[in-house]
């Protein structure tokens, strides 16, 4: 296992892809000790590769403004989809209008749409709802039929990998994934004080583990931090100019200040 593994490494291959290798090797290895007869008279130690799976990717706003307006016509829906929900990509591409409820301002995933195999109902965004209402205008006058809430000249949308690279390309983010926007619409809910436990259900997180990869932090949430932290200890009543707090203050020093 260990000259497999450096022999993979020596091949440029990713640990995580490496890991995976393994992963399916020990799978099969497993089923053939539990088979009757057994085909394996031994499970042999396999070794995982410990990994740095800390996400690092995200889009501020204005970056996404700008990303938005170089891509196609065709491409800008998915787009904003992304960043506002955090959907995965082929979630997206899959969306149906009837899914789609401008009304209340909520779209529903059935099972099938999801990854965990569970329904998933999400709020929109009021951007997002003014977004989607002037799609289906645009649907509604050119192509009545079309089911599909992403879609290219009335048919459905299949891919828009080339457009994408085309467009980071222009705005000067190449490198950048459309997956980075789930990673962007969980951070944005953490700074938007989002209950934990919310953000995963609208993420569709099951465990703190993987929902916390997804929580980037960077030197501008540090200082926000350090923000929310002075104005807490500012609500503790410190004299600001003297540094007392006024239930330890002396007579004469509370006389003095109620006269000034």
């Amino acid at each position: 296992m260990n000259r497999y593994i450096a022999e993979r490494q020596a091949k440029k291959a990713e640990d995580a892809t490496i890991n995976r290798e393994l992963a399916g090797l020990k799978r099969m290895l497993s089923l053939g000790v539990s088979s009757v007869p057994p085909k394996v008279a031994i499970m042999p130690k396999i070794p995982m590769l410990k990994l740095n799976n800390a996400r690092s990717g995200y889009f501020e706003h204005d970056e996404f403004l700008a990303l938005r307006g170089a891509l196609p016509d065709h491409v800008k829906t998915p787009a904003t989809l992304g960043y506002y929900t955090g959907m995965r990509a082929g979630r997206i591409l899959n969306l149906k209008w009837d899914q789609v409820d401008l009304k209340e301002g909520k779209l529903l995933l059935s099972s099938q749409q999801t990854k965990n195999k569970r329904p998933r109902l999400l709020y929109l965004d009021t951007q997002l709802s003014k977004w989607l209402i002037m799609a289906k205008e645009i649907r509604d006058r050119h192509y009545p039929h079309c089911p599909w809430v992403c879609s290219r000249n009335g048919g459905r949308l299949q891919s828009f990998r080339r457009s994408w690279k085309t467009a980071l390309k222009r705005i000067g983010l190449k490198g950048m994934l459309f997956h980075d926007f789930r990673r962007t619409a969980v951070r944005d809910m953490v700074r938007a004080g989002v209950l934990e436990n919310d953000a995963m259900r609208i993420s569709s997180h099951r465990t703190r583990s993987v929902f916390g990869r997804y929580n980037i932090g960077n030197e501008e949430d540090l200082k926000i931090a350090a923000m929310k932290l002075s104005v807490y200890h500012q609500s503790k009543s410190v004299d600001i100019v003297t540094g007392i707090c006024p239930e330890m203050r002396s007579p004469v020093q509370e006389s003095a200040s109620v006269s000034n």
